[in-house]
């Protein structure tokens, strides 16, 4: 790798929002870490940007030894560096609270919220060594309200919006800018594949691509809003969420 380029460490990378992201930074020559556990998805997209543009590992983000190695593999290919860390592993189950099993909640808990924990604990010495480096967590619009259908994964982005707030203060004494991008519906397989469709799928609808997001992360790694919302009903709910009754009354409307 070229030591003048920047680098990016995606998590996720193997589809959607994640395998976007990895071709628009790739497109304009950055070199693109692939993290996942979808290994042959992994192998198609590394052979897709090129050796010499990418690497790739295979990583479980609730296993801090498996991040280890994944962030020593990718400091390996660029010299110590991280100037993205992107927290975009996640995973969703839509369905009435009873009707998801607890193992599933948990999960849900262990990689949305101790996923990205140990990703930011492990590459922290690395991007602290790094001029201008980001951390960009994949946040959502159920962040600012409880979501009917998918609570769980609801309360995890509440966490993800605090977690955000709280580092951008803290480590603006190492200068690294900590951000997170919120969504509406993104046409994924997170969302498309889901078995038990949320009524608020309806009445949103998919409103956003992939790659619209992407774009969203290109502008967040180059800038330092905390915040980035994306889709109307997104940016109005920080506005609203004080008045409880009345985001009540829109988050009803959608079941």
């Amino acid at each position: 790798m070229n030591m003048n380029r920047k680098s990016i460490f995606i998590t996720g990378a193997a589809a959607g929002i994640g395998r976007s992201t990895a071709l628009l930074f790739a497109k304009n020559d950055w070199f693109v870490g692939l993290f996942d556990v979808d290994e042959e998805a992994l192998i198609s997209l590394h052979e897709q940007i090129g050796e010499h543009n990418s690497c790739f590992h295979v990583v479980d983000v609730t296993d801090p030894e498996s991040v280890q190695a994944a962030a020593n593999a990718f400091s390996e290919q660029t010299g110590g560096r991280m100037h993205v860390l992107f927290n975009n592993a996640g995973i969703l189950r839509m369905g009435h609270f009873e009707d998801v099993p607890l193992a599933v909640h948990r999960k849900t808990v262990d990689v949305n919220i101790n996923g990205i924990l140990n990703c930011i604990h492990t590459c922290l010495p690395i991007l602290k060594q790094t001029t201008d480096s980001h951390i960009i967590n994949m946040s959502s619009a159920s962040a600012f309200f409880g979501i009917p259908e998918l609570s769980i994964f609801s309360a995890t982005k509440f966490a993800v919006r605090s977690l955000t707030e709280s580092l951008n203060i803290e480590f603006e004494r190492h200068g690294i800018v900590v951000c997170d991008i919120a969504p509406g519906y993104v046409e994924t397989p997170m969302i498309t594949n889901q078995e038990h469709k949320a009524a608020s799928i309806d009445k949103v609808g998919l409103t956003l691509a992939p790659e619209d997001v992407a774009d969203e992360v290109w502008k967040a790694a180059h800038g330092k809003k905390v915040h980035r919302y994306m889709g109307f009903l997104v940016r109005v709910s920080p506005l609203l969420s004080p008045f409880t009754n009345v985001m009540k009354f829109v988050t009803k409307r959608m079941t």
